[in-house]
């Protein structure tokens, strides 16, 4: 029987970050007309160096350094741990008393049978109080009232909620890549506003907030470079689990479960003597 493996994958900050890029950049896959044709337009974060930009992708700017248009951009502004959104936990994650192991949840439950079986097989063979459980002492006999039954628990980390908001920015050049871009968004979710982000198997609620920021300088009559931009804010409920490289509790713990208790009777330490001794040196039953 091949062996099982268990793995989760983590769920940072980044985690989220990735989650939005990716459905910006990958599943929406917005294009607009531009010069050169239909054409995909870039999504970057603006928190990056310009200098990485610049090497990174080398069409984002032309040999004068101005950034080409369209562009969307996306921005973290804001991570927010609210009392109110606490998701299916609501105890307190870390517990005092147990700081590696405590303020976990079970993800996943198994039957460990060879261990079970050795104790149904040693019970079935056992004389308890003259009588045995099965016929003539069988150890692979089946029975029903098994009691001692072993547990494989896995356990992780509580999940921890935040509340994301993100600010996306459209930018253009001419009013009609703006349409054409400003479309898309308008409808996500549909009436409701409302959408799911997947990342390394999380899932993450997203939300579009109902006011869309428009901004140009069409008035101005400059020599300034027309731009248009729309900025769409979306609200993220996100969840990180683990304390990430700085915590020191292990991801995943398995744990197994006691079935019987015995305590040994240490008859030398306490110096009794035997209860069936014909006094020389012999246990007799």
């Amino acid at each position: 029987m091949p062996s099982e493996v268990y793995e989760i994958q983590p769920s940072t900050l980044e985690t989220v970050d990735f989650a939005l890029f990716d459905f910006i950049n990958d599943k929406m896959n917005s294009r607009s007309t531009t010069n050169e044709g239909w054409k995909k337009v870039p999504v970057v974060w603006v928190t990056s160096e310009r200098s990485f930009l610049s090497k990174n992708n080398k069409d984002l700017r032309d040999a004068d350094g101005t950034i080409n248009l369209p562009l969307i951009t996306i921005e973290r502004v804001s991570v927010v741990k609210d009392l109110n959104f606490k998701g299916a936990y609501y105890s307190n994650p870390v517990n005092y008393t147990d700081p590696l192991r405590g303020g976990r949840i079970s993800i996943s439950r198994r039957i460990v049978k060879d261990k079970t079986n050795n104790f149904a097989m040693a019970d079935n063979i056992k004389n308890l109080n003259g009588v045995r459980r099965t016929p003539n002492g069988q150890a692979h006999y089946p029975i029903k009232d098994n009691e001692k039954i072993v547990y494989e628990t896995l356990n992780m980390p509580m999940p921890v909620f935040l509340t994301m908001n993100y600010t996306v920015t459209v930018r253009t050049q001419y009013i009609q890549q703006m349409n054409e871009l400003t479309t898309p968004f308008a409808t996500l979710g549909g009436h409701i506003n409302s959408f799911v982000i997947k990342k390394d198997g999380h899932k993450y609620e997203t939300f579009v907030q109902s006011d869309f920021a428009l901004g140009n300088n069409a008035s101005n009559l400059g020599v300034d470079e027309r731009i248009y931009d729309t900025k769409f804010n979306f609200k993220v409920l996100g969840y990180i689990i683990g304390e990430g490289p700085n915590g020191d509790r292990p991801k995943i713990i398995k744990r197994e479960n006691a079935v019987e208790v015995k305590i040994p009777r240490e008859r030398v330490i306490l110096g009794e003597i035997p209860e069936h001794n014909d006094n020389k040196g012999f246990y007799t039953e």
